[in-house]
């Protein structure tokens, strides 16, 4: 059943031309490889902004799914079991 799928997909193909495109294959893999790249960049340079002032304390909130209750009085280690 597959084949003869193709076979009607490849019949469909080569009755339709094939679409213009805008330039040659490589410069438009270039220009994609150029967006990615400066997409990259950008975020990479907004990486660092939560290191930008000192860390606070954070207070409990009853309300968020799971509070960090692991954390003693004594001590500054996550867990302690």
């Amino acid at each position: 059943m597959l084949t003869q799928l193709a076979g009607v997909v490849l019949a469909a193909a080569e009755e339709h031309d094939l679409a213009p495109i805008i330039a040659p294959p490589y410069v438009v893999g270039g220009a994609m490889l150029a967006t990615l790249l400066l997409l990259m960049f950008v975020t990479v340079s907004f990486m660092n902004l939560g290191n930008r002032h000192a860390a606070v304390a954070e207070q409990d909130d009853p309300h968020r799914q799971h509070t960090n209750k692991h954390l003693h009085d004594d001590d500054s280690a996550s867990s302690n079991h």
